[in-house]
């Protein structure tokens, strides 16, 4: 029986993982990508919670790159001084870790290098895509030049605003831009057991410190677009961070240039039109603060996963508009309730007047001290919803 066939388009690390993913079904894979080489300069990194760090096992990119964390603390800023809200450790979750953190370079490197030696997955470099078009009753891809292939299914992670995704489908449930950029970089410090994650939530930003190994650390600051007025000033980006720094890391230095991107929340109404699934990015933007943004996409990796096996086993088309439909039943509520949720968190973080606060410390304090409550919130971001 002929391979049915799947056309990933984006060679970003959505793009890469979909593609290692899905090869695992015995289909062929044509990835277009605008560029052979995926390793970039980038200075992100991304969260992998333990579930999802479990499934990545699977598909063998799990070396030396991901790095531990062990606990996760909150801080909240007064005059300056630092009070400790929220705690979340290994006895919390019961062994568990809480989370993974992989520089996105590295990542996307160990996936190229699978991909590049797997039989089943094709790579195709192209710098525009013109349009998906109907070939027969099944779908391809134009360029400038020449057609593609012709495929069972188009799954399209070249993410929420790209021209091509917008003219697939442009219907959204909501989307709300947060007039915040996320200042992204790497620091070297001295070597320590580098295993705690921290978040300072200030009363203009969120400062995030992500360990990437002993004597690296990420660091993820959230601010208004307009925090620092004019224009974006390195010096005075520096001057803060270090100011904060100071209190857990010694002789830092930045060892990366700066990564700007804006924040936005988007959680999309319709995942799919005729053979063509968006994905990624392209279904749901999250306010980065809880680190799952990742892990909503490979929680709708999962599941896609099993569905086009299960109809592969069938002998069914993987593209037909029932076997998509069947992917956008189980996951859009989840996921709608889940980025509305971290939305909610983030609006609690902003709060401006005094008393909202103290009322707000207060129920975490309150929540630190019960075990139980933490573990059904740390099974709840290392799982997802389960309904």
């Amino acid at each position: 029986m002929k391979k049915q066939k799947i056309c990933i388009i984006g060679g970003g690390l959505s793009g890469l993982i979909t593609a290692a993913t899905l090869s695992k079904l015995n289909v062929e894979i044509d990835l277009i990508t605008e560029n052979s080489k995926q390793v970039t300069n980038s200075c992100r990194t991304t969260a992998i919670s333990q579930e999802n760090y479990n499934f990545l096992k699977e598909l063998k990119v799990l070396k030396k790159n991901f790095w531990a964390c062990s606990k996760m603390k909150l801080y909240t800023d007064e005059e300056n001084k630092f009070s400790k809200i929220f705690e979340l450790n290994e006895v919390n979750t019961k062994s568990k870790k809480i989370f993974y953190i992989v520089e996105n370079k590295k990542l996307i490197s160990d996936l190229s290098n699978i991909i590049k030696i797997s039989k089943l997955i094709q790579f195709i470099i192209k710098k525009k895509i013109l349009k998906i078009i109907n070939v027969n009753l099944l779908k391809g891809v134009k360029f400038e030049k020449k057609k593609s292939s012709q495929y069972n299914l188009i799954v399209v992670c070249a993410g929420s605003n790209s021209q091509l995704t917008k003219s697939i489908i442009n219907e959204e449930t909501y989307k709300r831009s947060y007039n915040e950029i996320a200042i992204t970089m790497i620091l070297k410090h001295e070597p320590l057991n580098n295993n705690v994650a921290r978040q300072i939530f200030l009363d203009e930003a969120i400062l995030a410190f992500l360990p990437v190994s002993d004597r690296k650390t990420s660091v993820v600051f959230s601010v208004k677009k307009n925090f620092f007025k004019e224009k974006i000033n390195n010096t005075l980006i520096k001057r803060k961070i270090k100011f904060y720094t100071k209190f857990f890391f010694k002789k830092i230095e930045f060892i990366s240039n700066f990564e700007i991107k804006e924040l936005n929340l988007l959680i999309r109404k319709k995942y799919h039109s005729e053979r063509v699934l968006l994905f990624g990015d392209a279904l749901h933007l999250v306010h980065p603060l809880a680190g799952q943004g990742a892990n909503m996409m490979l929680r709708d990796l999962k599941v896609l996963k099993e569905i086009l096996k299960s109809k592969i086993n069938l002998g069914l088309d993987i593209g037909a508009d029932n076997v998509l439909s069947e992917f956008e039943n189980i996951t859009k509520t989840k996921n709608f309730t889940y980025s509305l949720g971290i939305d909610f968190v983030r609006k609690s973080f902003k709060f401006k007047k005094k008393p909202l606060k103290i009322f707000r410390n207060k129920i975490l304090v309150e929540l630190n001290k019960n075990d139980i409550l933490k573990n059904i919130f740390y099974n709840i971001a290392d799982r997802g919803l389960k309904f």
